[in-house]
């Protein structure tokens, strides 16, 4: 190789290293505080010469799913799959629609259905997700995904997700930061398209999870997922779910709803720099907006509380240039 060609080369390689070093990790964020403050804050708990500096081992990174990742409005995208999927094996056996709830679900009656509380949604989740092996049971998840369409966005609902905070996501494991879901949600559900959604392998997803048991069927070893909640990833749940599978405090944790004010919570008291993020849906335009009187997604004392403890609250509104990554 000539003397003239390493130079060119060394100059190609100098001018893409200078254009990866000032390019925007966050281009969907519009210039506002928000974004600034968290560029800020990753700089300085990565800078091995600042007094904030974080070793990448405890460079944790946990965030809520519904609300947070992707929308959740009007009801939980994980509530609609279980309504679909209810209604496809009645129509093979009628006779699992053996209860008023169900037949609710069933009819598409979801005032009734969510005036019978959460033993009424049990049922339902019962009879959707379990009784299967956890591989039919994501395969069944992703077929529905490919299908379903948002009553008011027609998009698929896995398209719903989250541009700015796909960026959030790639920026910080660009920086050693370890990713998390730490989710109310089903795991097994969200487990069968986080790595594809979000860049999250399956064993970094926590989330509520229902009975699950052993079994050899047709001589193959399988897990089968069985009926009822064993575990309530959701409000103080949070905490240990995280402390149960990471066994490290997070120090940056992003959420949306009350129900993440205990994470936000147990991340603020670390003893290393922390960072909490509130996302507040204002946009009733691109997506929605709603907060303390919402019937889900409820944003009251973590509003409230925001400010006195430090947590940023970005503002979907005015922080984000784009909501989708398909939609301006």
């Amino acid at each position: 190789m000539s003397v003239n060609v390493k130079l060119l080369l060394t100059g190609l390689l100098a001018c893409s290293m200078a254009l990866q070093a000032t390019a925007d990790p966050l281009p969907s964020w519009n210039d506002t505080h928000a974004k600034t403050a968290i560029v800020e804050y990753v700089a300085s708990v990565t800078d091995p010469t600042s007094e904030q500096f974080v070793p990448v081992a405890a460079r944790i990174a946990v965030f809520d799913n519904d609300g947070t990742l992707w929308s959740e409005q009007p009801v939980y995208f994980q509530l609609t799959y279980a309504l679909d999927t209810l209604k496809e094996k009645a129509k093979k056996d009628p006779s699992l629609i053996n209860s008023p709830a169900l037949k609710a679900a069933a009819a598409g009656d979801l005032k009734t259905l969510m005036a019978g509380g959460m033993s009424g949604l049990q049922e339902v989740i019962n009879a959707s997700h379990s009784d299967m092996s956890v591989m039919a049971f994501q395969q069944s998840v992703k077929q529905w995904l490919a299908t379903a369409r948002h009553p008011k966005t027609n998009m698929r609902y896995d398209a719903m997700i989250y541009q700015p905070m796909l960026e959030l996501l790639s920026y910080l494991r660009d920086n050693s930061f370890t990713t998390y879901i730490v989710s109310g949600g089903g795991q097994q559900f969200i487990r069968a398209f986080s790595e594809k959604a979000y860049g999250i392998p399956p064993q970094q997803v926590i989330g509520t999870a229902l009975h699950a048991q052993y079994e050899l069927i047709d001589g193959k070893p399988q897990i089968t997922k069985k009926p009822d909640v064993s575990f309530l990833d959701d409000g103080p749940g949070k905490p240990v779910g995280i402390a149960t599978v990471i066994g490290k405090k997070p120090i940056f944790v992003g959420g949306n709803s009350d129900g993440d004010f205990e994470m936000l919570e147990w991340g603020s008291s670390n003893e290393l720099p922390s960072f909490g993020l509130i996302v507040h849906h204002t946009d009733a335009k691109r997506e929605f907006a709603y907060d303390r009187d919402s019937h889900i997604g409820k944003l009251d004392k973590g509003l409230k509380q925001a400010s006195s403890r430090g947590w940023l609250v970005v503002d979907m509104k005015e922080d984000w240039a784009k909501v989708y990554p398909k939609t301006p």
